[in-house]
């Protein structure tokens, strides 16, 4: 069953990507064309599985997503580096998915490598940054620890807004969760002034 699932996730759709390079090179730009090959391999795999695996989410379909995800995780590693902030939205990819199904634990691991990789990274882009408290955000909410997710999601929307301007459609999202929160307060005014925003 875990094969077939992997199988329809992800891997019918990576499988000829995943054919090895020509392995014997003659000269040193047959090598550096080889490794520049491999990379865009890795490159478009970490493409396929990454929108598989969101497309998969925005289905409502978790336990699919996350093959697709661990996959873009994989490659993003081999391609980028470990600790290269390149991971990070695979990282809170994996989240998303694991709290869709019910795993917080696996989340909480998650974040806790995408949140190291945006503190080891003293340029880390504003919007990766707001990516990473909008992930946060919502984990909380899956705890329930609405204080802390508004805390979260509102240093989202203020980094959204410093990265994409403060009519972005990127930063409607961190509106849109603190609405719903404070919806489930019944404070109906507070949450219908952030969907305005939206």
């Amino acid at each position: 069953s875990h094969q077939g699932a992997d199988w329809n996730s992800i891997h019918e759709k990576i499988c000829p990507l995943l054919i090895p390079p020509q392995p014997c090179f003659h000269s040193e730009r047959d090598r550096k064309h080889g490794k520049e090959q491999l990379l865009r391999r890795q490159k478009s795999i970490v493409e396929v599985a990454f929108s598989t695996a969101q497309g998969f989410l925005w289905e409502g379909k978790a336990l699919e997503a996350l093959p697709a995800a661990l996959q873009a995780l994989r490659f993003s590693a081999r391609a980028f580096g470990w600790s290269s902030v390149q991971l990070v939205p695979v990282y809170l990819l994996l989240a998303e998915a694991s709290t869709g199904t019910g795993n917080l634990r696996q989340a909480s691991k998650y974040l806790s490598e995408a949140e190291w990789i945006v503190l080891q990274t003293p340029d880390c882009p504003a919007a990766v940054q707001s990516r990473l408290h909008r992930g946060l955000g919502l984990f909380c909410v899956a705890q329930g620890n609405l204080d802390q997710a508004l805390y979260h999601l509102a240093t989202d929307v203020y980094l959204a807004t410093s990265a994409f301007g403060v009519d972005s459609i990127e930063v409607s999202g961190g509106y849109f969760h603190m609405g719903n929160i404070f919806h489930r307060r019944n404070k109906m005014d507070v949450a219908n002034s952030l969907y305005a925003e939206v």
